[in-house]
């Protein structure tokens, strides 16, 4: 039988290119169908994967073929290096999808970068800030104002789900330089968005696997920690443990977010609470839910608010919030089902696509396409479309 040849690399690529995915040792060898000694042996330069093994481990780990052939890791991949939070708190180590998720929106960082260069087109400078110690109620008033948002346009954008919200919100803040993805890579319970800070096309990520509403809260607490210029991941969740220069800066961001959604005479002057006495109990759900639509926010976000301001009890706030998160994971297992008994409903591929990257990077790569400095298989390859939904996506897009 003829001796497989062995790939000749270094094994601390293996290393880093594991733990750059997210991987133990252990889930990296599972996923492999390998033993973990025998695995443990290629990272410590023991034993030499095949070129068949070396294969799958590319794929798993989302890399290149050829980058387990350079001579030590390549540190401008090292994405991570963005998410320390706060001195002191070092890295965290994140789900594979989560970490793949964040890799590839830095990638797409660079990538718009080099469009706009190739258009000859100025980027613009985030300059919106904040510090830890401002009042929350003030940095929610400094983004309204930012973003040209009153009470009257949040009534205007009021639906039945909180989506035309979104994506006002969206595109206002879109429009400061923002780059904003949706994405499916990572579950609820892992994170509900993550932000990378920079001075130039800074970077907000939401999960999509959330309703609109509580992807709203999500992108104004990312906004949050893009004012204070620190990277983080955040789950909404105030309530987890976690080191204390951490959970003050999410709960810092939770309440930021809260004021640019809901401000304090907003709330206090709307009529459904204005003439209500203080620390009610008897809030149906049917008021709670038509005072966050005007808001675009969720039924518990707008119950939070009327806890802050003693328009309830903490008693009644803790009963309802139970309801309302089994009934959220509920409509998450609900969604799960659906989409693992089949294709369901067709997915509109150029709207999806849109949702995911964003407006101002999909006229990039499309203007650039116009421009003869792409071809349409890169403008596929890059978007993740096939070649006949381009048109429509230049339409939704407003390229034309």
């Amino acid at each position: 039988m003829a001796q497989r040849v062995k790939a000749n690399i270094r094994p601390a690529l293996i290393t880093w290119a594991r733990e750059s995915a997210g991987f133990t040792p252990a889930e990296a060898a599972s996923r492999l169908k390998h033993e973990e000694d025998a695995y443990l042996a290629w990272e410590a330069g023991e034993e030499m994967p095949t070129l068949p093994q070396l294969r799958k481990i590319a794929e798993l780990f989302k890399r290149p073929l050829a980058v387990f052939y350079l001579p030590e890791p390549p540190k401008t991949f090292q994405v991570m290096r963005d998410l320390r939070r706060l001195p002191g708190v070092g890295f965290r180590r994140y789900p594979p999808g989560l970490q793949l998720e964040i890799r590839m929106a830095t990638e797409r960082r660079e990538l718009a970068r080099e469009l706009a260069d190739d258009l000859g087109q100025e980027l613009i400078r985030f300059d919106m800030q904040a510090a830890l110690n401002d009042r929350p109620d003030n940095v929610g008033e400094t983004i309204r104002s930012a973003l040209g948002i009153t009470t009257a346009l949040q009534n205007a954008w009021r639906d039945s789900d909180g989506r035309a919200s979104f994506n006002a919100w969206r595109s206002r803040i879109e429009a400061k330089g923002v780059l904003i993805f949706q994405t499916t890579r990572f579950d609820t319970e892992e994170a509900s968005g993550f932000a990378i800070a920079d001075d130039i096309l800074p970077i907000i990520a939401v999960n999509r696997k959330d309703p609109p509403t509580r992807r709203t809260f999500s992108l104004v607490h990312e906004l949050a920690h893009l004012l204070l210029k620190v990277s983080g991941v955040s789950d909404l969740d105030t309530d987890a443990a976690r080191p204390a220069e951490d959970q003050r800066l999410e709960i810092f961001c939770n309440h930021v977010a809260a004021a640019s959604l809901m401000p304090r005479d907003a709330v206090l002057n709307d009529p459904r609470i204005s003439g209500r006495p203080l620390r009610s109990t008897d809030w149906s759900d049917n008021e709670i839910s038509d005072i966050a639509r005007s808001f675009g926010v969720s039924r518990e976000a707008i119950l939070r608010r009327l806890l802050t301001f003693d328009r309830t009890t903490p008693e009644f706030y803790t009963m309802k919030r139970g309801q309302y998160q089994a009934e959220r994971q509920a409509w998450l297992k609900k969604q799960k089902q659906e989409a693992s008994e089949g294709p369901g409903i067709p997915r509109n591929m150029p709207q999806e696509t849109l949702s995911n990257f964003g407006k101002p990077l999909v006229q990039m790569i499309i203007g650039n396409y116009h421009q003869e400095n792409l071809t349409l298989s890169e403008v596929s390859g890059y978007l993740g479309i096939k070649a006949k939904h381009l048109p429509k996506l230049e339409l939704l897009s407003g390229f034309r």
